[in-house]
């Protein structure tokens, strides 16, 4: 809130010897107004110089007068963010009493500022969805958490208590409203088949943003193809970070199709799931005649096919080290021998890679290469994990139950509230591959009615969600090298993301830190974390 510093000297009058016996209470020449920590009722305020010297003083009515206006000045510019503000905003004192109800609250939840002012926020929403009373009781704040006030609303919200003189004194959050989302995936759910194959035949027809693919329209994705378009336009190598099943090799095929290659071929190889005795060869193809069983007019490798395009070697953190080598010369030299050659061959090729291992640690267990580390992180691009893009989630679900309906020629079924209540707060692990997986259980077993949360497996009705982050990590234990490990883990599973890593850990961001801070862990991963 802006608030321009009023020093006390600029109020004050000169020093008079009539003032010897007044009763004043002292304040250095150069103080401010908010340096006034009390004002007692009829008393001046007396300053002194750096030497103690009485130089000026402040009638009691200035003082006051001074303290009403500045007060009047921080109300308006408050009242104007109130009003200004498009998300609803909702402030309590520490008894639950609501003292902040700005008009996007008013027309979010129907009730107008007169009926809540001073009221207790428990007669207008159900207690177990008042996240306020949770950030009075704990003192911490909350980031990016899906809520449910009242029926049928649907909300993300932020919160974090009110401190003043170190004294909590209360809360405050914003709630930002994604019900239209969620009542749209229900409307959406009764569209025909058809319509998504009359949508694929226009997609086929018309000039496309390769990125369209990438569907969500939340903040973080946003930003992270904006990031991706940017880095589409040049040649530099990018490594892909990010949990499995988030969409690493759907980005890299984005970037290839935006690109300058677009028109030559996007070749994708999974490091990890090709013996290490067979990549070499797969890889770098090989001469006529080098080994038992070879094709005798020899075999050209994936970077040979990519030729002019782009190579995508997903999983770069499965490589032997004796390949890692082999590619790093190729990124240096621009060139490649086959198995069994001699003769080096010239290659035209873009090189992107990804993974969902924490490479720079692997290089300290020595089993990745520093210099081929650098070579692949010109620019690093990372993916958020679905628990942080939930509004997205009923956009991707009605697109993969679309998609299902068309394969097995069933009907789209509607999704009912309580199961995208679920939905939305379910931890989702395995990212969008999993949903994608949930969306075609759903199609299987539903057979066209609506789904219902007897349609959804047990994992989503464990008792209390949190209760896995528990199996993480413990408040009770924290002792000792059990602490420091699991925090540890949770960042490398996380790629260092802090938000990721505090909402698998159970515990708040700035508990996070905190704890990083005392055992020394450092972060060195680099991240797009909002």
């Amino acid at each position: 809130m802006p608030q321009k510093i009023i020093y006390l000297k600029d109020l004050a009058e000169p020093w008079r010897k009539e003032l010897e016996k007044h009763d004043m209470i002292e304040y250095p020449y150069y103080a401010t107004l908010a340096d006034v920590s009390k004002i007692e009722e009829g008393k001046d305020i007396l300053l002194k110089d750096s030497e103690g010297n009485k130089v000026s003083y402040i009638p009691y009515h200035r003082l006051i007068e001074t303290v009403f206006q500045s007060w009047r000045e921080v109300s308006a510019y408050y009242d104007a963010l109130l009003s200004a503000i498009g998300d609803a905003v909702t402030g309590v004192n520490q008894n639950g009493e609501i003292v902040t109800w700005n008009q996007a609250s008013e027309e979010f939840y129907g009730y107008s500022w007169k009926e809540v002012m001073g009221q207790s926020i428990t007669q207008f929403f159900k207690e177990e969805a008042i996240v306020l009373k949770q950030i009075i009781r704990n003192g911490e704040p909350i980031e990016r958490k899906y809520n449910q006030p009242m029926t049928d609303v649907h909300v993300i919200i932020n919160a974090t208590p009110v401190y003043s003189n170190g004294r909590l004194i209360g809360g405050i959050s914003v709630e930002r409203d994604i019900s239209d989302v969620v009542r749209l995936n229900e409307e959406l759910s009764n569209t025909k088949a058809y319509i998504f194959n009359l949508e694929n035949k226009y997609e086929r027809n018309r000039i496309y943003d390769p990125f369209d693919k990438i569907k969500g329209k939340s903040r973080i994705i946003r930003e992270t193809i904006a990031i991706a378009k940017k880095v589409a336009k040049t040649d530099a190598t990018i490594l892909i970070t990010g949990e499995s099943g988030v969409g690493k090799e759907l980005f890299a095929e984005a970037i290839h199709n935006a690109s300058h290659r677009s028109r030559s071929p996007f070749i994708a190889i999974n490091c990890g799931a090709i013996p290490a005795s067979l990549f070499e060869s797969e890889l770098f193809g090989y001469e006529k005649g080098t080994f038992t069983g070879a094709s005798k007019e020899g075999k050209k490798g994936k970077i040979d096919l990519a030729e002019g395009g782009t190579l995508f070697l997903d999983e770069v953190g499965e490589l032997p080290l004796d390949l890692q080598v082999k590619l790093l010369r190729v990124l240096q030299e621009k060139r490649f021998y086959r198995l069994g050659g001699n003769t080096p061959i010239p290659v035209d090729v873009r090189i992107i890679t990804a993974t969902n291992r924490n490479l720079e640690e692997m290089i300290e267990q020595g089993k990745f290469r520093e210099d081929l580390y650098y070579r692949l992180n010109v620019i690093s691009l990372q993916i958020p994990p679905l628990r942080e893009r939930r509004e997205d989630i009923p956009e991707l679900l009605s697109l993969f139950l679309e998609e299902f309906s068309i394969k097995y020629g069933s009907p789209i079924p509607k999704i009912s509230s309580k199961v995208m209540s679920l939905f939305l707060q379910y931890e989702w692990r395995g990212n969008i591959r999993q949903l994608r997986n949930m969306a075609e259980r759903l199609i299987i077993l539903s057979g066209g009615e609506e789904i219902e949360p007897r349609h959804l497996p047990s994992l989503f009705f464990q008792k209390g969600l949190e209760e896995r982050k528990k199996e993480v990590f413990s408040p009770s234990d924290s002792s000792g090298n059990k602490e420091e490990e699991k925090i540890r883990d949770a960042l490398k599973k996380t790629f260092n993301n802090k938000s990721a890593a505090a909402k698998l850990l159970g515990i708040s961001r700035a508990t996070l830190y905190n704890k990083m801070q005392k055992f020394g862990i450092q972060s060195t991963v680099e991240s797009f974390e909002r």
